[in-house]
């Protein structure tokens, strides 16, 4: 009998073989009755995983409406189908944060404010729940990537019991380059890390907010397994601000949408940067004059 060929996966600037060096995330939809289970899955891998937990139909409506946006800037190809999201060649990854007009479609903010969605997090964190008003919203094209980061560094001045949830705005195989977690980071093999470049704030700092675009330095360093998966449209991965993560290079022809939404308990302290009418989001970072880059940090801190 013969093998498989084995599955090499582009992470950052690495090529990763599936099964060997990157594992598939674990699914949390058996637990989703269970909220002391969740919790503990979450203390335990740093993660949820949950299939389904949005709803397809407003994904799918969320995705139209922001494609019939990229469509009319001439960010997609006129000749394939529209929901099929096909790239313009001319046209790049662009980052939509904030208000603007992807993020103000109707069904988007009905998506990320959703009874589905509101009542998992107010269940989950065991009080009333608020999410940012600001929101992060990624149209990624061919030969991008997300380097390895900790949410923490750029939103930490509130509550450190803050979630991001990833939801992709379309089904997202592994060629559209998926999110994947280094699973362990949060724990305590990686107190250096998290006591160095975790305490870091880029906006006061003044440094990169990427600790790395190499998933094997992370690992080398710290330990850790990187893990990821093949994303359907209503998936969800929630995670906490010290697990790191990045994203495959995106290797396909169709533009990856996804967004990054956080949830917390409304009763614990907020960022503020990050909250209110027009959120003043970062104000002092990507400053060339003043910024440190993260290998001069790496040497200061001794990693």
């Amino acid at each position: 009998m013969i093998a498989a060929p084995a599955r090499i996966l582009p992470v950052g600037k690495r090529e990763l073989e599936l099964g060997k060096e990157l594992f598939l995330l674990r699914e949390s939809n058996d637990l989703l009755d269970n909220v002391e289970a969740l919790r503990a899955r979450m203390k335990e891998d740093g993660y949820l995983f949950i299939r389904g937990l949005h709803d397809k139909t407003l994904v799918l409506e969320t995705r139209r409406q922001m494609l019939e946006k990229l469509a009319e800037a001439g960010a997609l190809d006129p000749s394939a189908p529209l929901m099929d999201g096909v790239i313009n060649p001319q046209a790049k990854s662009k980052f939509f944060g904030g208000t603007n007009q992807l993020t103000t479609r109707p069904a988007f903010q009905e998506l990320v404010k959703a009874p589905q969605i509101m009542g998992f997090f107010e269940k989950f964190l065991g009080g009333p729940a608020l999410t940012f008003d600001y929101k992060w919203l990624r149209v990624v094209g061919k030969g991008d990537f997300t380097g390895a980061h900790y949410d923490i560094v750029y939103m930490g001045r509130g509550t450190q019991n803050l979630y991001t949830c990833w939801t992709p705005i379309g089904d997202v195989p592994f060629e559209l380059g998926p999110l994947t977690l280094c699973v362990g980071s949060h724990k305590s093999e990686f107190a250096k890390l998290q006591q160095t470049y975790g305490k870091m704030d880029v906006d006061r700092d003044h440094v990169q907010g990427w600790f790395s675009d190499d998933p094997l330095e992370v690992m080398q360093k710290f330990g850790g397994k990187w893990h990821t998966a093949e994303f359907k449209a209503g998936d969800a991965l929630i995670f906490g601000m010290y697990t790191m993560h990045m994203s495959l290079k995106h290797t396909g022809d169709r533009f990856r949408i996804s967004s990054d939404t956080r949830y917390q308990l409304a009763a614990e302290a907020v960022d503020e940067r990050w909250v209110g009418e027009k959120p003043i989001a970062h104000y002092a970072w990507n400053t060339p004059e003043k910024n440190k880059t993260m290998e001069e940090a790496k040497k200061e801190w001794g990693i």
